[in-house]
C-alpha cells in the first residue's frame, strides 16, 4: 500500500496513453492496472499465469493496481498480458524504469550521487538464464545465513540483506540489433541514461569489450584490467563489475 502511494500514476498514464487510446471495440483496461500487473509480476518474479492467481486471492495486489473494491474474478482476460507486451514499445518500458527510480529516490533507497557511477554491460539474450555471479552469490549465502541466525535465536544488529541489495540499480536498459560493437553503444546509452535519470555520469565502467568506445569524454571511462589512473576507490567500484549479470 505504501508503494502504491509512491507511484506516479498519472506520469504513466500519460506515457501509456498512446497504446491505450479508445477505438472501435472492447474498451482498453486501465492504465494503473496494466502497470501495476507489470510491476507485480517483476517484483515477485510470477509468471502470467501464477500472477493472474495472486491477483485474485490477494486484496493488496488488487489494491495497488487500482481496485476499490475486491474482486473475486479478473477484470479481463489472461491473454490480454500477452497482447499488452506486444503493444508496448521502448517508451512505455522507459516510463516504467524512469518512475521506479523516482520512487527509489525518494524513499531513500537510492542517493543522487549513486547515480553519478555506473556499470554498463552487453549479451547477446537469447535465453533469461540467471548466471551465478560473485554478488549473486553473495546475497544468496547471506539469505541462507540470516535466516539461520532467525532460526537459531540470534539477533543480527543490523540488516545484512538490505545492505547487500543497496545499490544495485538497474538504471537503463536498450533493445541493440545487428549485434554492434560494444563500444560503438557507449556513447549513445550514456546519453539516454542521463535523460532517464536527470544526472550527469562521472565514472563509467565498462569490461575489454569498451575498448575503443565512443564516449566524448574517456577520462570518465574504466575498462576492466586497466592500471593506470586507478585509485583504491575505482579498483573497489571496478571489482563489483560482478554485480552485472547477463539475465
Amino acid at each position: 500500500m505504501r508503494l502504491a502511494a509512491e507511484i506516479d500514476w498519472d506520469f504513466l498514464a500519460k506515457r501509456f496513453s498512446s497504446v491505450c487510446r479508445i477505438g472501435p471495440g472492447q474498451p482498453p483496461l486501465p492504465t494503473r492496472l496494466v502497470a501495476g500487473l507489470f510491476i507485480l509480476k517483476h517484483m515477485h518474479n510470477l509468471s502470467d499465469e501464477a500472477l493472474c492467481d495472486r491477483w485474485v486471492e490477494n486484496p493488496y495486489f488488487q489494491y495497488f493496481c487500482g481496485e476499490v473494491v475486491f474482486r473475486h474474478e479478473l477484470p479481463f482476460n489472461r491473454s490480454s498480458l500477452t497482447r499488452w507486451r506486444q503493444r508496448l514499445g521502448e517508451e512505455q518500458m522507459a516510463a516504467l524504469l524512469q518512475e521506479s527510480l523516482s520512487v527509489a529516490h525518494r524513499s531513500g533507497a537510492i542517493e543522487t550521487k549513486e547515480l553519478e557511477r555506473v556499470v554498463v554491460d552487453t549479451t547477446v539474450q537469447e535465453k533469461a538464464i540467471a548466471h551465478p555471479t560473485d554478488a549473486r552469490l553473495s546475497h544468496r549465502a547471506i539469505e541462507k545465513l540470516v535466516d539461520l541466525a532467525k532460526r537459531q535465536g540470534v539477533e543480527l544488529r543490523q540488516s545484512y540483506l538490505r545492505l547487500a541489495k543497496r545499490g544495485q540499480f538497474v538504471l537503463h536498459a536498450k533493445a541493440l540489433h545487428g549485434n554492434p560493437y560494444d563500444g560503438h553503444t557507449l556513447g549513445p546509452v550514456i546519453a539516454d541514461l542521463e535523460k532517464l535519470t536527470g544526472v550527469a555520469v562521472r565514472r563509467i565502467h565498462g569490461d575489454k569489450g569498451y575498448r575503443g568506445h565512443n564516449y566524448p569524454d574517456r577520462f570518465k571511462v574504466w575498462i576492466s584490467g586497466q592500471v593506470r589512473r586507478v585509485t583504491q576507490v575505482i579498483r573497489r567500484e571496478m571489482r563489483r563489475r560482478a554485480a552485472v549479470a547477463a539475465a
